[in-house]
């Protein structure tokens, strides 16, 4: 028979009291265990909780007097952030729990988000919350594999309502800690970035290819949050090598759109992971389309992907800001880059005689690019396309001498 699993329940006890223990035990009532974790500052929960207030500053490197007196309840809830995180990760590592579920408004979430990012990619991460989804949400904040479930009807009290999504959730983290596959690390893993094959083609003949060489790899769908996870498990150097073939969210950054966050493209560098980089889609800020084109995006070709997602095109003097800002990033790498650049292309729109080529922006983008480029990288120039065999073989050429040499190790 299957262990039990236990589920971290963490959320302000003062305030939330009703709410936090009506969440274990609908945890407890469908066969599970749970350890409480009390965030308050100020007041008490109605009985001890198995991580205490003092327990979690104190992880956090102060007390629960400290920020007492800093008077600031921002300042108060970050010392209790850091302290949760530190204490969720602590958990984990000692096989405590299984899961967690972190129950909050505003503040709580704050909290949340820094709890939930301190555990690995595949450990269940549940958030209740009041604002669930909202743009107060920073990319860069939202951990790579959360779920997230709005608190509706829960800013006071329990009630029908907000049982409703407490139960739920409750449900949620326990059936995903009973069910979760985690990631195996059985073999060496390349993270590699891209889009769906009608714009970037090259990760249909290097999955397969790699694979036979006995890697395993995650393909990134680089639009923002999978932007994230793939940071995310770049600065756990969980991967061998990384293949960022699809650093749009870079320029998303840069020009207001779908960002991944500042940090991204710098992750695998700073971990010492080997990276082979190309700019596919670099020409592209991908924004909202069912909100209109941004008002700097205005008066360019667009390309309306679906009636989710619309691409702007940059101009010359864009492109060569995107170049400068992708040498500026890996240029602190910690271990071998290989800058590819295809000189026909970048996306499959982009071919001559496709909707959004410009000869004129291409060639600049390649000419900033030849300038920037750090000392650290290779620029590895090519005269094809990045969706050709071409440009798939070179990266293959490049990857296997890595591994001959000992740069890429291929054995976990």
């Amino acid at each position: 028979m299957m262990a039990e699993k236990t589920i971290l329940v963490a959320g302000t006890y003062d305030t939330k009291d009703d709410e936090l223990h009506y969440l274990a035990e609908v945890i407890e009532g469908q066969g599970g265990r749970v350890l409480s974790m009390d965030v308050s500052v100020l007041g008490d929960p109605s009985r001890p909780t198995d991580v205490s207030k003092h327990q979690v500053a104190e992880a956090g490197g102060s007390s629960i007097a400290e920020a007492i007196a800093s008077g600031d309840e921002n300042t108060a809830m970050q010392i209790m952030g850091a302290g949760s995180a530190a204490k969720a990760l602590e958990l984990y590592r000692e096989g405590r729990i299984d899961g967690v579920i972190v129950l909050g408004g505003t503040m709580g979430t704050d909290l949340a988000l820094d709890l939930c990012a301190a555990l690995p990619v595949g450990v269940p991460k549940y958030v209740v919350s009041t604002v669930a989804f909202s743009p107060l949400m920073p990319p860069e904040r939202i951990p790579a594999d959360v779920q997230m479930i709005l608190w509706a009807g829960g800013l006071y009290g329990l009630n029908s309502i907000c049982k409703a999504s407490l139960s739920q959730a409750a449900g949620a983290v326990l059936g995903a800690a009973r069910a979760v596959e985690a990631p195996r690390r059985d073999r060496p893993l390349i993270g590699m970035t891209s889009f769906g094959k009608t714009v970037l083609r090259y990760m249909v003949t290097l999955k397969p290819a790699l694979e036979e060489r006995g890697f395993e790899v995650a393909v990134f769908h680089a639009t923002g949050m999978g932007g994230r996870a793939f940071e995310s498990l770049a600065g756990e150097g969980a991967f061998a090598a990384v293949m960022d073939f699809a650093p749009q969210e870079v320029s998303n950054h840069l020009f207001g759109g779908l960002s991944a966050g500042g940090d991204r493209m710098t992750s695998a560098g700073r971990s010492g992971i080997p990276q082979l980089v190309a700019p596919g889609c670099y020409d592209l800020v991908d924004y909202v389309g069912w909100q209109g084109v941004p008002n700097p995006l205005e008066g360019r070709p667009v390309h309306a992907h679906n009636r989710l997602l619309s691409s702007a095109v940059l101009e010359a003097d864009e492109r060569r800001h995107v170049a400068q800002e992708i040498a500026v990033k890996l240029s602190s790498a910690q271990a071998p880059v290989s800058l590819l650049l295809p000189n026909q292309g970048c996306n499959e729109w982009d071919r001559p005689g496709g909707e959004l080529h410009d000869a004129e922006g291409l060639a600049a983008f390649c000419d900033e690019m030849r300038q920037a480029v750090p000392d650290n990288a290779d620029l590895v120039e090519m005269d094809c396309h990045i969706n050709d065999a071409q440009f798939s073989a070179k990266v293959l050429e490049i990857f296997d001498a890595w591994v001959r040499s000992g740069v890429v190790s291929a054995k976990k």
